[in-house]
């Protein structure tokens, strides 16, 4: 016997807790926080490790080499944001436009992927 789900707009999507990957909603049972037992356990030893300190619970810990990077990303889209808004200012061609939208958001979703 096969059983199809049918996901309709009442059922929000989410986000998994620990890596963000969306999570569609079934509408039936518990809704779940993470999108795989690897998640679950790295978001449990997150919160294993800050217990007992100064550290909130939802702090996210990271290696100054990864904050680097990070910084270096958001650099790196905020001088693609202003390439975009000049481009626009100067009345760039419509495919020129599209060019640069398409980069801008190339880069914004690889940022997101950091988390």
């Amino acid at each position: 016997m096969v059983c199809h789900v049918t996901i309709s707009p009442t059922h929000p999507v989410t986000s998994c807790a620990w890596c963000g990957k969306e999570l569609m909603s079934t509408g039936r049972g518990r809704p779940r926080k993470y999108c795989s037992r690897s998640c679950k356990q790295r978001a449990y030893e997150q919160r294993h490790n800050v217990a007992g300190t100064s550290i909130p619970a939802e702090a996210v810990i990271i290696h100054p080499d990864r904050v680097a990077a990070l910084r270096d990303s958001l650099f790196e889209l905020r001088c693609a944001a202003e390439d975009v808004a000049t481009a626009s200012a100067e009345g760039a061609e419509p495919e020129e436009m599209r060019v640069l939208c398409t980069e801008l958001v190339a880069l914004a979703r690889t940022i997101e992927k950091l988390r």
